[in-house]
């Protein structure tokens, strides 16, 4: 870590992951509630010696550096306090941990904590686990209450939470029809099996669905015999602050609120085998099935059947069926089906995307589903929607741990990234600017206008690059005024402007220019031309010597420099600082 990272950090950092404190002569006590936010969320940076202003507009107003003093003594006893027991576990390696000297005589210290591994969770200070838990979100470190906390530590059970015997549910709380028709498709795809010669009550032990607790004899359904199998009332008794929905929000017209929806309306029970057959039957009914033989027999499997199974499967196996108000709702759209589990994710989604391991809360459940064909093998389930969207031609998919709300929400696309309209569209809105653009920035106009906005989140798994590399290229939107940021506290997100036009600047500039007015120009626009004729003047002029003259900070001038490129007013010939110059377009 040097200078010029942590100026990156703090011009393209997003503020959910980046956390600044004063810390003039000793570490300050926060730090142990946002290190126990940042290791039970997504990791994150936080900068000591650095005071943030929550309230300043401009980036460049936000951050004032100040340093620390006796820096070693705050590195002892950073890591003094960390080893002893007022946090629950120190997640931090030496080189997390790091004293940067700022300039001459201002030294930071900056701290990188990791997310903690589900099976460490939840990090706590004070030796208390249900007052010294954190969480981080867009306004910040919030403290944990008792069903976060609890849910962490289910979640650290490697043997996962569908397994416990539920008290007084038996056999007569399973609906049989639905045991019956799973046990059908069981046998068709696993013909001899030993499985299929058990009575209901053995079989159902076979998957976990039943079980006998040893210690005091008591036998009866798990939760995942009861979800999967049970009888509707039963289920809603047990659990009755969970639902399962479907909606089809696909070819609507006039005031319809949607065109197909599956709730439970008494016409079947409703457990979770049924919602599964109903609703991959409701999701995969319009998609083409072309004629293909495998030997002898007919094969009419597809990428995109694949991936909705796939997704459909996730949704079940990974939901938290304990937490209260927990909703399992699937919905298809005109351009992407979206499947809402309650709960949050185990693993980073960095580690989900690339694939290799598999954490489902519900192991049960998902054996059973595996065993009749749904479900690829262990770790290998996102890869394959990869894989299948990538086929089909689809963007990738959209993960996205929706912490606050206690939900995960993935997002199947069933368009691509450059569909005709949108390639059209950018075209007329940014003229000849579009081939001043990079690919990535064209990337995340597409997934704004697609998508209706956009975040640093969304992009880096569209790009495959990290939050900085991203930010910048969203800043760089947002400089040329392509884009509007949305501030959400810590987090942000971006539009389209649809107020940009793609001649207006350079007209109204090259006109100001020639008049030596900046009537009807915005402030902007007024301040863009005043750099563009002091360039005029003195092609050698530098950053620095334009801040200086127009009183403004040298990122505010890189905006407008990077308007006046955009709209082939100017480029660079040279090296970018002294004895580089600038070079008049005529356009």
């Amino acid at each position: 870590m040097n200078k010029t990272n942590i100026d990156e950090l703090l011009d393209y950092g997003e503020r959910v992951s980046l956390e600044c404190k004063r810390s003039e002569n000793h570490v300050p006590k926060s730090v142990w509630e946002t290190y126990s936010a940042f290791a039970n969320t997504n990791g994150g940076y936080i900068i000591l010696g650095v005071e943030e202003d929550l309230t300043a507009e401009r980036v460049e107003d936000r951050f004032h550096i100040q340093g620390i003093n006796n820096a070693e003594q705050q590195l002892k006893d950073f890591w003094s306090t960390i080893n002893s027991d007022k946090v629950s576990s120190c997640l931090l390696k030496d080189e997390d941990v790091e004293l940067v000297e700022y300039d001459d005589a201002i030294t930071l210290m900056v701290i990188h904590v990791p997310q903690a591994i589900y099976r460490d969770k939840p990090v706590y200070i004070n030796g208390n686990v249900y007052k010294g838990t954190f969480k981080r979100n867009h306004e910040g470190d919030y403290h944990c209450d008792e069903s976060i906390v609890k849910a962490m530590i289910r979640d650290a059970n490697e043997d996962g939470n569908d397994g416990n015997l539920i008290d007084y549910y038996t056999m007569e709380d399973i609906d049989i029809p639905t045991l019956r028709s799973y046990r059908n498709e069981f046998e068709n795809r696993n013909i001899g099996h030993a499985y299929n010669q058990l009575d209901n009550t053995e079989f159902l032990k076979q998957f976990g669905a039943y079980t006998i607790d040893r210690t005091n004899g008591k036998e009866g359904l798990t939760l995942a015999g009861l979800l999967m199998f049970g009888k509707g009332l039963s289920v809603r008794e047990r659990f009755s602050n969970f639902r399962m929905d479907y909606i089809d929000f696909t070819n609507l017209q006039g005031d319809m609120r949607y065109s197909d929806r599956l709730t439970y309306d008494g016409t079947w029970e409703n457990n979770l085998y049924n919602f599964f057959r109903k609703v991959l039957a409701k999701l995969t009914s319009d998609l083409k099935r072309p004629f293909r033989l495998e030997g002898v027999q007919r094969n009419d499997d597809t990428p995109a059947h694949k991936a909705i199974r796939e997704a459909l499967t996730n949704s079940i196996i990974h939901a938290d069926f304990f937490l209260s108000g927990s909703i399992l709702r699937i919905e298809k759209h005109d351009g992407c089906f979206c499947f809402r589990n309650p709960g949050t994710l185990k693993l980073p989604i960095a580690q989900i995307y690339e694939g290799g391991s598999s954490k489902a809360r519900n192991p049960r459940i998902q054996n059973m589903l595996r065993m009749i064909g749904y479900g690829e093998n262990l770790g290998s389930g996102f890869p394959t929607i990869l894989d299948s969207c990538k086929r089909e031609k689809w963007r990738k998919p959209d993960l996205d741990d929706i912490i606050e709300l206690k939900e995960v929400r993935f997002k199947l696309w069933t368009i691509s990234m450059y569909p005709k309209e949108v390639d059209a569209f950018l075209h007329n809105f940014l003229g000849k600017g579009f081939n001043n653009l990079s690919s990535d920035a064209l990337a995340a106009l597409s997934v704004a206008f697609v998508e209706k906005e956009v975040s640093n989140q969304r992009m880096q798994t569209l790009l495959e690059k990290n939050s900085l590399e991203v930010a910048k290229v969203l800043k760089q939107l947002t400089d040329i005024e392509l884009l509007t940021a949305n501030s959400k506290g810590r987090w942000t997100t971006y539009k389209i402007n649809y107020e940009y036009k793609h001649n207006g600047l350079s007209n109204g500039l090259s006109n100001g220019l020639s008049n030596g007015l900046s009537n009807g120009l915005s402030k902007s626009e007024s301040t863009t031309l005043s750099v563009l004729k002091l360039i005029q003047e003195n092609s050698y002029i530098t950053r620095k010597e334009l801040s200086s003259k127009l009183g403004i900070s040298i990122t505010a001038i890189q905006k407008h420099i990077n308007k006046l490129k955009f709209n082939n007013q100017i480029k660079r010939e040279g090296p970018a600082t002294k004895g580089g110059h600038w070079v008049i377009l005529s356009d």
